[in-house]
């Protein structure tokens, strides 16, 4: 029989978002290849620290139970061969059953996605992060420098995603962006009742609810929508998520506040945002991550 990753939440990710690698990063920076592969072969007994998504990535494994494996964690880095080496061994210090991974030594490794079927894709490279949204994969560019998660909630994994052109389309935000507030308040309430298209993260929000119905006896997972929106765009957003049979434990509501002291206190293991002002405020106090889609993150 064939082995297969169907019916399992597929998460790729690059070694610099999983593993704190910014030292190695600087030597790699200064064109030096060869330095940084012996910098990382030199280091290969020493397990790399957390990275941002560590806590994202145990978390979600330990769904997995000798009966039931749900999800599967591959690498998908720029690395070259040898560093890959150090990648899986300091997975394998700290407990990650991770198996499989792709190094492209300093290649884009997006295309990779595809044959694994990803449902989600974690980088610190903006070009493969918006490589991979093209193909339709959720992802995301991490910020490496972004304050790691809260050790509090270890038996929950705790997701934070914005609305509009992340979880919802871009469609609201155009009319906010070309017509100003009160014509996006309008626009809302108008079209209170006609479902939201989904937004590039959507179908992650799906797998994770089904990840969540399939439960384990020791972990679950919560999720909240932190957005700018108030009322009365609130409605659309809370219905759209009811027409697709999708539940959120928590909605903020901000009016524009800034949320990184709001995300600092529901302490998610990483927050997905399409604005990157957004993203340098979650920054400070909890694992971020910029969704670059959307009519605010058009390339000109």
């Amino acid at each position: 029989m064939s082995v297969s990753l169907d019916g399992k939440l597929v998460v790729a990710i690059s070694s610099r978002a999983l593993f704190d690698f910014e030292e190695e990063n600087q030597v790699f920076e200064q064109g030096d290849d060869r330095a940084y592969m012996n910098l990382q072969l030199d280091r290969l007994e020493t397990p790399a620290k957390h990275g941002v998504a560590f806590s994202l990535v145990q978390k979600l494994l330990a769904f997995n139970t000798p009966d039931a494996q749900r999800v599967e964690v591959v690498i998908l880095s720029r690395n070259d061969p040898v560093s890959g080496m150090r990648v899986f061994r300091s997975a394998q210090h700290y407990g990650l059953p991770i198996q499989r991974g792709s190094f492209t030594r300093g290649q884009s490794p997006w295309r990779y996605l595809r044959p694994l079927n990803a449902n989600l894709f974690l980088s610190t490279h903006l070009s493969d992060v918006r490589s991979a949204l093209d193909a339709g994969v959720p992802a995301a560019q991490v910020y490496p420098h972004s304050a790691h998660a809260s050790e509090a909630h270890p038996h929950e994994v705790r997701i934070a995603f914005d609305g509009d052109a992340v979880l919802f389309s871009d469609e609201a935000e155009r009319v906010y962006q070309t017509q100003g507030l009160d014509a996006f308040q309008l626009h809302e309430k108008t079209k209170a009742s006609q479902p939201l298209l989904p937004g590039p993260f959507k179908p992650l929000l799906a797998a994770l609810q089904v990840l969540q119905q399939a439960g384990t006896p020791h972990m679950r997972i919560r999720t909240a929508l932190v957005t700018a929106r108030s009322a009365p765009a609130h409605e659309r957003a809370i219905r759209t998520l009811m027409n697709w049979n999708i539940e959120v434990d928590e909605a903020m509501f901000l009016g524009g506040l800034a949320k990184g002291e709001f995300l600092r206190e529901f302490e998610p293991d990483f927050f997905f945002d399409d604005q990157t002002g957004h993203i340098e405020s979650a920054a400070q106090h909890v694992p971020s991550g910029h969704v670059a889609s959307g009519v605010r993150n058009t390339e000109v």
